[in-house]
């Protein structure tokens, strides 16, 4: 396609998207279900009009796929209610490690016994399909950040901590490839990509988090009163967490999430406090809203981004598939994924902890794959993963992404409004 059809297509796209919203609404499709069956129908599957090959442009993409990834967590931190408690916190935590981690055992032990696959490209697809992703999980993601559903609250913490859980693993599976030193009996892997990693970015991100949200609360007020680009402030943050948190090693999703957070936390604490110390009595039905902060001014414009590039990545996927890479073994190891591991992996993760019988089903169906796994299946690619092996894992990974996108997308509305949130028995 040349320059001048893309712009064609994708200005087409963007008018009928944004003149249809309101129907779009009322049915049980999601914006990127549209933008995948144009893909399909204009790649190599339909009309062939393109294609896009992610082995020959597997540094593009997990470049792309790195930025979208960074700006959904941003935008899913800093909607977290609050105040932060651990108890509101224990289960999206629980998800993103215990959760996490069967659901890379399950996988890995399918493609090691069934598919036939190295050990180690077994645990790395684990580690590609386990995380839940931030960016195509908007429909089951809370909406703003006065939300206080504790079902999407759930998922979009999760989404927001997996990101970053799922990275060890994807070094222990390339370390088992040899592409990557474990140490001896692993101990390097688990100091270092584990506990230091892990540790280290949360430090990094609610540090920074922290000291930009009372910077920025400074400069606004008395005797300063500068007035502030809190777009630009919120990309900054992105960035320089993210870059220095991968120059220490550790792990720049997890980092950007918790700054989002922090800077959200601390931004509501200042408003709140001043408020109390105003008023000389405790604040109630304060409207953070109209209190200009960092975080609310950021949010509009980067779920706009957002949104852009769930278009163009989508675009992209549907591009990628022809039709014979709908093997049965692709779409055996979706529908495992999505019936079997992600289920059994909830259940077993919350086991004890008093979560409501629906909130623990709807969970366990609503694990979407999307931007995130293509984005560490970029970035095995580019760490030199075997050419025959990338390709195998390419198909796999991509039909489980193309299928979550129809299945969880036209689910998560009719499953929502039949079974959430929960009716209550009616008295006798």
């Amino acid at each position: 396609m040349t320059n001048a059809e893309w712009f064609l297509m994708v200005g087409t796209l963007l008018l009928v998207m944004g003149l249809t919203f309101t129907l779009l609404k009322r049915t049980p499709i999601t914006a990127a279900i549209i933008y995948l069956l144009v893909g399909l129908i204009c790649g190599p599957s339909g009309l062939n009009l393109y294609h896009f090959n992610p082995l020959k442009d597997s540094a593009l993409l997990e470049t792309l796929t790195e930025v979208v990834v960074l700006i959904s967590l941003f935008s899913a931190g800093v909607k977290m209610p609050g105040p932060f408690s651990l108890a509101r916190w224990r289960t999206p935590i629980l998800l993103a490690t215990v959760s996490m981690a069967i659901t890379v055992g399950l996988i890995a032990a399918l493609a090691y016994f069934v598919l036939g696959l190295p050990l180690g490209a077994g645990v790395l697809l684990g580690a590609i399909l386990a995380p839940t992703d931030p960016v195509l999980a908007t429909d089951v993601q809370i909406r703003h950040p006065g939300d206080r559903d504790q079902l999407r609250f759930t998922l979009t913490c999760e989404a927001g901590m997996n990101d970053g859980s799922a990275f060890p693993f994807v070094m222990l599976g390339l370390g088992l490839l040899g592409l990557h030193d474990l140490g001896d009996y692993g101990v390097q892997w688990f100091l270092v990509d584990v506990l230091w990693a892990t540790g280290a970015s949360i430090a990094i991100g609610v540090v920074a988090g922290v000291a930009l949200a009372r910077l920025g609360w400074k400069l606004r007020r008395a005797p300063h009163q500068h007035e502030l680009l809190d777009d630009f402030l919120g990309l900054g943050l992105i960035g320089v967490v993210y870059g220095i948190t991968v120059l220490a090693h550790a792990w720049g999703f997890l980092a950007v999430f918790f700054a989002a957070v922090a800077l959200r936390q601390t931004e509501r604490k200042l408003t709140l406090s001043s408020h109390e110390h105003t008023d000389n009595h405790p604040p109630t039905g304060i409207d953070e809203g109209q209190v200009p902060t960092v975080s609310a001014g950021s949010l509009v414009f980067k779920e706009h981004l957002e949104r852009l590039s769930e278009l163009t990545l989508v675009l992209m996927l549907g591009g990628t598939l022809f039709i014979n890479s709908w093997s049965w073994e692709a779409v055996g190891l979706a529908l495992f994924v999505f019936l079997v591991a992600r289920p059994v992996s909830v259940l077993v993760g919350l086991w004890g902890t008093g979560t409501a019988r629906p909130m623990r089903l709807l969970t366990g169906w609503f694990g979407v794959r999307g931007i995130g796994s293509l984005y560490y299946l970029m970035y095995a690619i580019e760490h030199g993963l075997p050419e025959a092996l990338s390709l195998k894992l390419i198909q796999l990974t991509i039909i489980v992404v193309t299928l979550s996108i129809f299945l969880h997308g036209t689910s998560v509305k009719p499953l929502l409004d039949r079974f959430w949130p929960p009716r209550k028995p009616a008295q006798p």
